[in-house]
């Protein structure tokens, strides 16, 4: 017999009654009946329960033990009476009477127990990770993360992708987030940065004559921590092909993303359903319209509609002054809001305030007629005119953003979601899919009052040169698309601009010269100066991957080892100071920062 186990926690079965068997793992919870003990025994696999009489040969020994012991127990499979059997644990129908019990390694009093799964702060969560690892959820995600990348590999591989590594010690971009820098030792002075992405090598790689290149890429941002992205660190399926175009990018990834949500869509018994393919394709303007934002949350079935000219002239003086000074009106639907009391306007109204936003206009229906400030003065037949634009029907209610453009958007679009989610609209058992495409190449940048790019400035142009030569830059729209899942954005992509003539005068546009373009782009662009075909590619997050499939709201949960907001690694206790002697080494000082008030 083995040391420690014939089988693991999740594998006896009723046919394995009378045997003498031998498993080891943690005491998950431990009740005593007086004349008899229980014991959960829990490793990776599941849970297997154990017994013994007062006066067993184990006794002494199951007796002692404290939650999260590490034990092996050596005993017969029995069956449970019938009335005791367990229906939701697989090995429900079996127990084991121990016959001898040996402790692999004693717990002490943990500062968060195991069992249940009860919301603990998150400072004592991530400093004792490896006990958050232990309980049920976290643990299934972890293992949901682990079969999803599998998973993504196996397909890009079937798909004709080749895996490669890309460096982790590289330098600085002058594009993207802030990076994290790595002193040289042997180059005193100078610093290497982890990569933000793959982004120059992957392209590299197709100027060198590899066609399919993927990677599950690990991904360095000194960034602010959110719900859907961690601070420091993730992970993405990095991938590029060369002599595509955008249809040939979104055709090769589509069954890849189609492939792993509906395999795990079920995922512990969830039973969702995903988006067909071929997934819909929104230009960037039409989403920032009807959804005010770029990364529209499908299942939610309102849609905001511009009335900004149906309040031109109108007898509500505030909207009417404001479309006159170029603002604009966007409108919501609130369906079947009729029996709603004021409060649930009010209360809108006060959450948009909370936002920073001056407020959210409204009109109340019932049987058709409206009510509230903005229906009393605009009118009857005013309101009927709006109402007849969102195709509503006689009990429906309005919300109304107005402002400038972008502002008005945003509240929009915060709105849609909000009203969706208070109303209940939001169906949580689908996956919708879209792309958002023909991005804008560039934007006016009101604070520097200059041109500059909009998305990504190594992205192709659509028109190329010929566009660059006779369009008005804010008209130009390149070949950038990003694919958006339930409201989340996996990542963003591009065909990229091959061509040093169309990178030259791009870069020109937005006040870049030709020698900044060399110097601050020498690797890419010299490469492109050798021959460079046609390509381009994308890079969906991992993270954000599992953190959809999981149902889980924040990406920690997904995510083995986090950091916390702050990006500190509580358990390891990073960051940390270096010692002198490993500052001597590097040829580095540190600062003491001033204290304030100091």
């Amino acid at each position: 017999m083995h040391i420690y186990r014939t089988h693991n926690c999740a594998e006896l079965r009723a046919d394995h009654v009378g045997q003498e068997v031998r498993v080891s793992g943690w005491v998950h919870k431990k009740r005593d009946h007086g004349d008899l003990v229980f014991v959960d025994l829990r490793d990776h696999y599941g849970i297997t329960q154990i017994v013994t009489e007062v006066d067993g040969p184990a006794f002494a020994v199951i007796e002692k033990l404290r939650p999260e012991s590490v034990v092996t127990i050596t005993g017969k499979v029995t069956a449970r009476a019938p009335d005791v059997v367990n229906p939701n644990l697989p090995t429900g129908a079996i127990e084991i009477r121990a016959t001898e019990a040996v402790v692999q390694s004693a717990a002490q009093e943990l500062p968060m127990p195991v069992a249940g799964e009860a919301d603990y702060p998150e400072d004592i969560r991530l400093r004792y990770r490896f006990l958050d690892l232990r309980r049920e959820r976290l643990h299934a995600n972890v293992m949901l993360r682990s079969n999803v990348i599998a998973s993504l590999r196996r397909r890009m591989i079937d798909q004709g992708f080749t895996e490669f590594q890309t460096p982790i010690l590289t330098a600085s971009s002058p594009e993207g987030a802030r990076d994290y820098l790595v002193p040289s030792r042997v180059h005193p002075g100078k610093f290497y940065a982890l990569p933000q992405a793959p982004q120059m090598f992957k392209q590299l790689l197709m100027v060198a004559g590899f066609d399919r290149y993927f990677q599950i890429a690990p991904c360095f941002r000194d960034e602010d921590a959110r719900a859907d992205r961690s601070p420091g660190e993730f992970y993405q399926l990095d991938f590029e092909m060369s002599f595509v175009t955008q249809d040939d990018v979104f055709a090769a990834i589509e069954p890849v993303l189609h492939g792993v949500f509906e395999e795990f869509a079920d995922w512990q018994g969830k039973g969702r359903t995903v988006s067909p393919l071929p997934f819909k394709r929104i230009p960037y303007r039409e989403s920032m319209l009807k959804y005010g934002n770029d990364k529209p949350d499908l299942r939610n079935p309102l849609i905001i509609t511009d009335v900004t000219e149906l309040f031109r002239g109108s007898g509500f003086g505030r909207f009417a002054s404001m479309v006159e000074g170029g603002d604009v009106v966007r409108a919501i639907a609130a369906p079947n809001t009729a029996e709603k009391s004021r409060k649930f306007f009010d209360d809108m109204n006060a959450w948009a305030q909370g936002e920073g936003f001056p407020g959210l206009g409204y009109a109340t229906q019932k049987d058709g007629v409206f009510g509230g400030p903005i229906a009393n003065n605009h009118g009857q037949e005013g309101m009927k005119a709006i109402a007849d634009a969102l195709g509503l029907g006689p009990n429906d209610g309005i919300f109304f953003a107005a402002g400038k453009e972008a502002q008005a958007a945003k509240l929009a679009g915060l709105a849609r979601t909000r009203v969706g989610e208070q109303l209940g609209l939001i169906d949580d058992k689908r996956f919708e899919f879209c792309w958002i495409v023909d991005f804008p190449m560039f934007e006016y940048d009101e604070d520097n009052k200059k041109i500059d790019f909009s998305h990504n400035p190594f992205s192709m142009p659509q028109g190329e040169m010929a566009a660059l030569e006779t369009k008005d830059p804010l008209d130009i729209l390149a070949y950038q698309y990003d694919i958006v899942c339930n409201g989340v954005e996996l990542s963003s992509g591009a065909i990229r601009n091959h061509k040093p003539e169309i990178m030259y005068k791009a870069f020109e546009i937005a006040g870049y010269s030709q020698a900044e373009v060399d110097t601050n782009f020498a690797g890419m662009i010299n490469a492109f100066k050798c021959g460079a075909p046609p390509h381009g590619g994308s890079a969906p997050g991992v993270d954000r991957i599992v953190m959809l499939l999981a149902g889980e709201p924040n990406i920690r949960e997904v995510v083995v080892f986090p950091m916390n907001q702050k990006a500190e690694d509580l358990m390891m206790g990073a960051p940390n100071f270096a010692t002198p002697k490993q500052l001597r080494e590097l040829n580095l000082r540190t600062v003491e920062v001033a204290k304030a008030g100091a």
